[in-house]
């Protein structure tokens, strides 16, 4: 998901610190770290709502040895807080701090404080049991009316439930539904988007996805529709359907995959058909993932680039329509903050302090991520050989 504090690891300098008692070093460490901050206008254990309240000084080590990592955690394990964590961190994401942190006069403390934390830094590395066991319950609070967990389209809309209902029809419409069309799902989720295909477009459906939970909910969301959902590898499948659509999955699917993803698409997507690709993009090529986003939200995850996309499309389809609208998720994510706030009470009988602090860090993160334009949100529109005549696009 989004790139945060250090999300860019580079090898640290060489150069040495004059030695310095422990009272020094972490005097030392403060200061740069409040240098640093400075660049995005935060102050720390100032009064503003945007200013970090340390509680313990070991979390400028952390952040130092571990980049994002440390910074996490050390939320999660409540060394720090601040009253507005979204504003913290668009402040953070603006200023570019992640790409600003190993400069020559921070790459010295990086190192030390990293030699330091091999002996006594356990904290920042213990990964622990995932206490995080998602369930239906979180994501039904979260999410809203409908378990779309993806960005809504807001152009407009006024409230969540509105967005992304308008976002399912968005892709209807780019796929051109009739009623009696076969439509396929790659990563179906729960079942939404099929379930208002079939309801709002009459069309007959087929989703996939890996997820046990997920295949068991989304049948019976479905039932009495003409949907059937199947506990299946996509990369499995070799049949025809007349649309095809996947929202929120390719995030998943990995560099090395998308050749083979488009592939699939390719090879069941009849003449004349048209694909919709919904997905999270990067600006540039990712090196490689968050290190605190892969250990405690999305393990094994990568956001596209426009390049990569592009590569793997090339001779398979024409894009017709290259929509971005990332702007929107931001707007998504504070509505589902909003509502994991308010449904907390309940959810704390399951899911413990560090856990709320981990998913508010994630979701405040990722709504930064997309207000400052560091990731974008792309519908991407295919056919096979162009659709005659040419496609017009809705909106």
């Amino acid at each position: 998901m989004p790139e945060s504090l250090a999300s860019r690891n580079t090898s640290p300098s060489t150069a040495q610190l004059p030695a310095a008692t422990p009272r020094g070093r972490a005097g030392r460490l403060r200061s740069a770290a409040q240098s640093l901050l400075a660049r995005a206008d935060v102050q720390i254990d100032g009064s503003r709502d945007t200013d970090i309240q340390v509680h313990d000084d070991r979390v400028f080590q952390r952040v130092f040895a571990h980049g994002s990592l440390g910074f996490g955690e050390s939320y999660m394990d409540g060394d720090w807080d601040v009253r507005d964590l979204p504003g913290l961190m668009r402040r953070l994401l603006s200023a570019r701090l992640d790409e600003q942190l190993h400069n020559l006069g921070t790459l010295a403390l990086w190192a030390q404080a990293r030699f330091i934390n091999m002996q006594r830094g356990k904290r920042a590395y213990v990964v622990g049991k995932r206490h995080y066991d998602l369930g239906n319950d979180l994501f039904a609070a979260m999410l809203g009316q409908r378990l779309v967990y993806s960005c809504g389209y807001w152009a407009e809309a006024h409230d969540l439930n509105a967005a992304q209902e308008a976002k399912l029809d968005l892709v209807c419409r780019k796929l051109r539904l009739r009623p009696g069309m076969r439509v396929l799902d790659i990563g179906c989720g729960w079942g939404e988007a099929l379930k208002f295909a079939a309801e709002r477009y009459g069309v007959r459906g087929v989703g996939v996805t890996i997820s046990r939970e997920q295949a068991a909910f989304a049948r019976d969301l479905c039932r009495g529709l003409p949907v059937e959902i199947r506990l299946q590898d996509y990369r499995e499948l070799d049949e025809p359907f007349d649309a095809i659509f996947s929202i929120g999955m390719f995030e998943h699917v990995g560099a090395r995959n998308y050749v083979e993803y488009f592939d699939v698409v390719r090879r069941c997507l009849v003449a004349g058909g048209l694909s919709v690709l919904h997905t999270i993009g990067s600006n540039q090529v990712p090196n490689h993932p968050d290190p605190w986003i892969e250990r405690y939200i999305f393990p094994n995850s990568q956001v596209p680039s426009m390049s990569q996309v592009a590569a793997a499309i090339e001779g398979r389809f024409v894009v017709e329509d290259w929509h971005n609208f990332g702007t929107d998720y931001e707007r998504t994510l504070l509505a589902w903050m909003e509502n994991f706030d308010a449904a907390w009470p309940a959810l704390s009988r399951r899911y413990d302090e560090r856990f709320r602090r981990m998913w508010w860090f994630y979701l405040s993160a990722s709504a930064a991520t997309f207000r400052t334009r560091r990731d974008q949100l792309w519908q991407l529109t295919l056919s096979p050989d162009g659709v005659p005549g040419g496609y017009r696009v809705p909106r």
